[in-house]
């Protein structure tokens, strides 16, 4: 009997390990027009494509193996992605429309929120969306102060960069001073940041084509090829699904690094 009761209670613990419920939080991807989902558009087959954010593909390399190489940076056993980028929102927009205070309100303890804005801040031909580099800091820092009031993990991204080759091919980093304003809020507050300006440079100059880039990665087509562009486009702000994947690839292995990172400081710490 004894030897019975025994194998029941190991079965049982057994069981209970099986049953453990997952952990599942939301990551939050706010942002503009180059992380934003267009596929959540009807109109994304016949009229937006090959458009395509790198927060669109980005799901795809959150698959449970994936995870376990982000451990500290995203604490999770399943992650279910909640992408509120939108198109020519900057930090000022995306707060004064309230489309930040829908995402403050929803945040759960241990969501993570990825925050990337800069190309419509800096856009001075728009003064509707601008913002300077001061309004900038001051809004990422709210962001970031209220994702950590709510309980979530706060992650600074900075603006990817455009398609600008100098006249040898090279490309060098476009926004500087955006760029710049984003090291200044993490370091200031101590949030992780995903260096997508200076990664997407080395990734364009490592493909040494700027042809390629701009007519594979960026969204510059030529006329009849996509129905929803039947005159073509120039566009050396967003991405064609080629580019976005390869962005995506950036972000992904970014979180890695900061992943080591934080790995190594809590082995000092224990």
């Amino acid at each position: 009997m004894k030897t019975i009761f025994t194998g029941l209670i190991i079965a049982s613990v057994l069981l209970s390990c099986q049953q453990r419920e997952q952990k599942i939080i939301h990551l939050w991807l706010v942002g503009d027009s180059t992380m934003k989902d267009y596929s959540q558009s009807e109109r994304y087959a016949t009229k937006d494509y090959p458009m395509t954010g790198w927060g669109q593909v980005f799901p795809r390399w959150l698959t449970p193996d994936s995870l376990a190489l982000l451990d500290q940076m995203i604490p999770a056993d399943s992650v279910t992605v909640r992408n509120v980028a939108r198109g020519g929102r900057s930090s000022r927009t995306f707060f004064s429309e309230g489309l930040w205070r829908q995402v403050r309100d929803s945040l759960q303890p241990g969501d993570v929120v990825m925050i990337q804005f800069g190309h419509n801040d800096n856009d001075t031909r728009k003064l509707e969306r601008f913002v300077n580099v001061e309004g900038y800091k001051e809004y990422l820092w709210l962001f970031v102060l209220q994702t950590r009031q709510a309980g979530a993990q706060p992650i600074l991204v900075t603006p990817v960069n455009h398609n600008n080759p100098d006249s040898t091919g090279r490309f060098s980093p476009s926004l500087p001073t955006f760029v710049e304003a984003v090291f200044e809020v993490a370091e200031r507050m101590d949030v992780p940041v995903v260096d997508l300006n200076k990664r997407s440079v080395e990734l364009f100059n490592s493909l040494d084509d700027p042809e390629y880039v701009a007519s594979s990665v960026f969204m510059n087509l030529p006329p009849g090829k996509y129905p929803g562009w039947p005159e073509g486009k120039k566009d050396n702000t967003h991405f064609q699904t080629a580019g976005a994947e390869m962005i995506a690839a950036l972000v992904f292995s970014e979180l890695k690094r900061l992943n080591a990172e934080r790995s190594k400081m809590e082995q000092k710490r224990n």
